[in-house]
This record gives structure tokens, sequence and C-alpha cells, in this order.
């Protein structure tokens, strides 16, 4: 039988590698204890090969663990299929019989174990939406799911509100009369019939655009087009004139704009500082920096710069003033004909609404690491259908490429429907509930792996059903959208820690330690770029062909969102141009991820009324 199982993997162009004779005896140990024939193995093994991706064409001792277990759970189906009232016992089974009680589930919406039930006046024998049509494997993951207690779902505080901003800028702990009182008073300010207005200012590239086709052309001629757009922008103010050739050596005191570079591989530091001119004013030559003369100064490659100063030998600049702040073109504003509106409502009551808005705010990921079961994104949920915000902003990674069972490819579902049947299901279920007036917006992560991994990158392609297109919305990375006559800009790109990494700083003597990740993000409206770091930092697949509409902010926002690995935070942060004098104070906020490990993270929640000065937010704390 080891020489029909032999010929049976040759017929199929396979060959057995290795100490062959140890290999076909297990081979044959499988057709004996799963009573199958030779073919059947083989076709098996066809299967689990081509799931797997294995590379080469010979069966190794390597691969036969893993494919015992693709045969146990091809068995374990098998029975399932054939005797629906059969229940195979597992670890979870143990667990459950192990534990004296059960935690009990919060929430409106269903768990992760609750039988979907069919929206309200929908026939039984009437045609499904995508999203409402179960896999077999979804259904039995649904029955089986319920036995599971996960260290989640046994955490003791299901909410703790982990930090408060007030309008004076301050983080503080929350009092117990504060949660009493403010926590659910907050959101209620807003009476939930009210529908807030959406406007999409800009969300490129378009979904199914060309990428990965980028040229050494389009990397020219992103970072010519920042440094020469910064020069104009700069002379245009009448402050400091046309910009000069900072190579050239000269006594006289000069004003030059150009971009720092690292001379080398390693991290930016006094001594290794260049100012790459553009080509039209120094033919994009570089030169070295000498900041010896500047008491303050907040650094990092690819940060295009304004400087004044002499460079007496011709190899070196000396500066004696540094301006990095970009002046704000009038011209940049957005025009309100090329603002996309979500519906006609928002064009209708734009007038009559206030500048004031509920949102939750959350970050992926959205599971925790020891399952697919999206437990955070069930309790997020529920504590909205609470709250009944206006605006509900949910950020990638959503399917993210990062966790375990995702690399180890052990979820019997595909990436796609794992987005499908998780995500887009439960926020199906939410607006139902909630109604007509609640907004969800979705925005992607280049962590996603079910999505385009390109930055900028388009928005999901969803195919939602026609009658909530109004209430979820599908966004680019970065974007840029008003809700209420309030600007947000959202990048998922983890910019702030980044950025982090890459900058150098000098403070003056004396001076007080400032608030660096308010300077990060000032760094990104001062720049006037979602990601002015260049190059890129490692892990990021930046596309420079689709970069150059799809990066720039062409104001501050009024609200920044920004999810990194940072600390969450939510700060008042005011951006300050001391020579034009122009100002714009705005809120960055970094809700954290919505879960870290096996545990729960954390979300934001945001009341935005009028302007900075008296927004609250808490960042609540799962």
């Amino acid at each position: 039988m080891e020489e029909e199982i032999r010929a049976e993997f040759e017929g199929s162009g396979f060959t057995i590698g290795g100490d062959s004779a140890q290999i076909l005896s297990t081979l044959l140990t499988y057709c004996v204890n799963y009573k199958m024939s030779p073919a059947d193995l083989v076709s098996n093994w066809e299967v689990y090969y081509l799931n797997r991706q294995l590379d080469g064409l010979k069966v190794e001792s390597s691969y036969l663990d893993g494919f015992l277990s693709h045969l146990q759970n091809e068995v374990k189906e098998k029975l399932i299929k054939e005797e629906t009232d059969l229940h195979i016992y597992s670890s979870n089974d143990v667990d459950m019989l192990l534990s004296n009680t059960h935690t009990d589930e919060e929430g409106l919406l269903g768990t992760p174990s609750t039988k979907q039930e069919k929206p309200h006046g929908e026939s039984s024998n009437s045609e499904l939406t995508p999203l409402t049509t179960e896999r077999p494997s979804s259904i039995r993951a649904a029955k089986t799911n319920g036995d599971r207690i996960t260290p989640f779902a046994q955490r003791v505080n299901k909410f703790t509100q982990h930090y408060v901003l007030n309008a004076d800028n301050v983080a503080s702990l929350p009092s117990k009369d504060e949660v009493e009182t403010s926590e659910d008073e907050l959101i209620r300010r807003i009476p939930p019939s009210q529908k807030c207005t959406l406007q999409v200012q800009r969300s490129k590239p378009e979904p199914g655009c060309r990428f990965m086709y980028d040229r050494m052309e389009d990397r020219f001629n992103y970072l010519e087009d920042r440094i020469g757009r910064s020069g104009r922008l700069f002379s245009a103010t009448g402050l400091y004139g046309q910009p000069a050739d900072a190579t050239l050596a000269s006594e006289e005191n000069m004003f030059a704009v150009g971009m720092v570079i690292c001379d080398g591989e390693g991290r930016l530091n006094e001594k290794s500082i260049l100012l790459q001119g553009s080509v039209e004013h120094s033919r994009g030559q570089r030169v070295r920096l000498d900041l010896k003369d500047i008491n303050q100064f907040s650094l990092f490659p690819g940060q295009v710069v304004g400087i004044e100063g002499h460079n007496p030998s011709g190899h070196c600049f000396v500066a004696s003033k540094l301006i990095d702040s970009i002046p704000v073109s009038v011209d940049d504003q957005l025009p309100c004909a090329k603002k996309q509106a979500v519906d006609h409502e928002g064009h209708q009551n734009s007038n009559t609404l206030s500048r004031v808005l509920s949102s939750v705010i959350a970050a992926g990921p959205f599971t925790t690491t020891d399952n697919l079961l999206f437990e955070p994104l069930q309790e997020l949920l529920s504590y909205a259908c609470r709250k009944q915000p206006q605006l509900l902003i949910l950020m990638g990674p959503f399917i993210d490429s990062d966790h375990p069972e995702i690399k180890k490819g052990t979820s019997d579902q595909s990436f796609h429907d794992i987005f499908h049947f998780e995500i887009l299901r439960k926020l199906q279920d939410f607006t139902q509930y909630l109604g007509h007036n609640v907004r969800v917006i979705l925005v992607p992560s280049v962590r996603d792996a079910h999505h385009d991994a390109v930055f900028p990158q388009p928005a999901f392609d969803s195919h939602l059903p026609e009658d909530i297109t109004q209430q979820i919305t599908c966004l680019s990375n970065p974007s840029l959208f008003s809700s209420n006559e309030i600007q947000f800009g959202c990048c998922t790109v983890d910019i702030l820690k980044q950025l982090s990494g890459d900058e150098i700083s000098r403070k003056p003597p004396g001076g007080k330690a400032a608030d660096r990740i308010g300077r990060l993000a000032t760094h990104i409206v001062k720049q006037q770029s979602y990601y002015p770091l260049y190059p890129p930092a490692a892990g990021v697949p930046m596309d420079f062909s689709l970069a150059k509409e799809a990066l720039e902010i062409p104001s501050a926002p009024d609200v920044l969102l920004l999810p990194s690995d940072l600390a969450p935070s939510v700060k008042q942060v005011l951006s300050v141009n001391e020579d034009t004098e122009e100002h714009k104070r705005f809120i960055c906020v970094n809700p954290g991820r919505l879960s870290k490990g096996i545990g729960g993270g954390t979300f934001v929640e945001l009341y935005y009324n009028e302007d900075t000065e008296k927004t609250k937010a808490f960042i609540m704390r799962i």
C-alpha cells in the first residue's frame, strides 16, 4: 500500500522527499486511521498544499503535522454535516465545565454567540442581502463560540473613564460625582433625533485606482513640488523675498527654502543635518546646516523649512533663523463646489445647525489576539447604543494582518468574509437599532489584510445595501471631512510614533519641557501634509504617484485624528507662525487601540461644542 501511495503522489506531480520510508509509513497510518484510499489521501493533500501555498512539489516530513490537523478538521466537519445533533467536545467545553459561573454579557446588541435576527419586515423567502447571508462555517462558529470563555469576557470593569479633557486643556481623572452626572448628560445634550450633516472634502485615491506603478520620476516630482510650493508660499507673504541658493558661498545674509535630509543611513543628529534645495533655485543640491546659533528647533527628515543665514565657505550654511511653519495660502482652501455632500439633508440643515457634535472614536485592532470573535467591537457598539452619539468613527485595522491567526492562516473564512460578517453585519445591526439618526465612518489601515496595502489608501469598496449607504460612509486613508461644519482630518498610519523616533529638538536654556505629543501633531499642520516624513518609515507602502493630491492638508482641521501605538491622548494644540502671526487651535485625538493583546484597550468619547475651548473629551478604557 505504501507503493500505491507513492504512485498516487507521483501521478499528481508530487515527489516524496527526505526520509521517504518514514514519510510513507506516516501517510499509511493516516490512511488506516481515517479509512481513506491512497487517492483520497492525495486529494486531501492537494487541498492542503494549495491552501497553505507550500513551496515546491516535495512532500516533506515537516509538513505532516499540519496535514494531520487538516485531516482531523475535515473529518470533524464531515461528522457535523452528517449528524447535526452531534457535539464535538473540545477544550472550550472543559473551560465551561470548570467555571462555576458564566459572565453576564451586557449590551443591547447581541454577543458573538447571539443568533442573527432578521431585520423587521423581511420575509423568510425574500432575497437576502450579502450582509445577512451566512456561510455554514460562520453558523458553526456561532454555535461553538457561546461556550467559549475568553479572558476579555472575564474582565471585571466593563468601562472606566481614564482621562478627562476640560476647557483648560488639563488632564485629570474624573471624580465619582462627575462620572455620575457628566457621563450620561454629555452626549444627551443633543437630542438623538437630530441627525448630523456630513460632507466629504477630500477622499483620495478612488477605489480601484492603479498603484505600485510609481517611478523614480514620481518620487522626484513629489519632493520637488513640496519644496517649490513652500518656497512660493513663503514669497507670497512678502516677509522673506525670493528664496536664494543656499549652496553658494556668500557673506551676505540670505533666505533659503529646502528639505531637511539626514547625511547617512542612521538617525538624524545635529552633525548630520543637510538642506536640500529645489531644482529651480539650487539645482537640487544639498548643503550642510550649522544650527549653533539657533536656540530652539524641532527637526525631522523630510521637513520643509525656511532658513535665514549665510554660507561663508560654500560648504556649510550657518543659520541665524529657522521657520518650520509653511504659510497658509487662501487659494488652497477647498471651495464649496468641491465638497461632496453625502446627502441632501446636510445642505438644507447646514444653516440651522450649530457647531455641536457628539461622537465616539475608536481605532483597531477590534479583536483580541487570542481569537477572532471581535468582542471589543461588540462592547463598543453596545456602549454606543446606550450613549447614542451622532457620529461613530471607526479606523482600521479591522482585519489586522499582524493578528496571530491571520498570520498563520488558521481561519476557515476568507479575509473578506470575516470583514463582511464580523464588521459590516454588526454595523448594519447597529444602524438599524438606532435608526437613521446615526452615522458611521470607516477608514482603512495599511495593516488591513483584506484591503489594498498602499498609502495613500482608497476607501473600502463595501457593497453596502442602498438603504444604509446614507448611514455608513467609507473614506480613504487619509481623508478630510466635516460634520455639522466641524472639520475632521484623519490618517491611520502611525505618523506620531514614526515622527517621535526620527525627530531631534533643542529647547532654550532654562525653558520648560514642551508637550511632545502636541509638538509632533503641530508638525503635521505646519507642514500641511498628513505624512511629512521622508524617507517613509519601514512598513509604510508609500506610492508617490498618488501622494500629491491625497496627503495635502489645505488648512488645519478642527479635529485631527491620529491613531497611534503611543499612549492615548486628547490635546488642544496651538499652531503658531511667529512671523505671519497665523495661529490655529485644534484638537489632536489619539484614541489608542480598542484591544491590546488578550484584553481591552481604549476609545474616545468627544463632545465638540462651538470651539475647542468648550469641547470636552473622555478616554474610555474597556
